[in-house]
């Protein structure tokens, strides 16, 4: 199984995915996480490029490439090799955010980036994906409490750029069958039962 988590930064996905991951070796099942940008050697090369503030004049068009360049090597190199293996795949973003964040958030056009991404995941297309939802007031609480040096690139963005991402989101939700809405308020324990009930449903359909 493949499953992926999307959402805002600060939504707490990555918390989920780590229980997820958990939850998935309690049944005996063989799991591998998955962050994007990263995972591999030259994806993470990528990753302290596009993650650091001192790159603060990178064009909307490098970041995309750089995005895809890195989710290309994800998957040629991990997560195709560990789904031909049937070792379910977690990843903490995947070709969604590139649509939500560079797409609907940057502008990109997507008669453009959605060809680019389906050429960099091939068929390493999602089982299931998590959105968890929270709104921009809650991105920018979260944020506020974090030092400032703490906070990456990406994050550093206002609140009309999260409400583009947001808005794209749930237009993908709408679109895509495989997407779950999750109430990113409720509380880690509420989020992680919802996450296993999708999953157990997924399993016995």
């Amino acid at each position: 199984m493949f499953v992926t988590f999307e959402g805002l930064d600060f939504s707490g996905k990555s918390t989920q995915v780590k229980l997820l991951a958990e939850y998935f070796k309690s049944t005996g099942a063989n799991v591998e996480i998955i962050r994007e940008p990263g995972g591999t050697a030259i994806s993470e090369e990528i990753r302290n490029i596009l993650l650091d503030n001192k790159y603060s004049e990178m064009e909307v068009e490098t970041e995309l490439l750089l995005f895809s360049a890195s989710r290309v090597q994800s998957v040629k190199e991990r997560i195709a090799p560990y789904l031909n293996k049937n070792i379910t795949v977690i990843s903490d973003r995947f070709h969604d955010s590139s649509i939500a964040y560079q797409g609907y958030g940057r502008g990109v056009p997507l008669d453009f980036l959605i060809p680019l991404q389906k050429f960099a995941i091939q068929n390493a297309v999602p089982d299931i994906t998590f959105f968890i939802d929270i709104p921009i007031d809650e991105v920018l609480s979260r944020k506020s409490k974090l030092k400032v040096e703490d906070v990456d690139r990406i994050e550093s963005a206002e609140s009309h750029f999260y409400e583009r991402v947001r808005d794209g989101y749930l237009l993908l939700c709408e679109e895509e069958k495989r997407f779950r809405i999750i109430n990113g308020l409720l509380s880690i324990e509420q989020i992680h039962k919802i996450i296993v009930k999708e999953i157990e449903s997924l399993i016995n359909e």
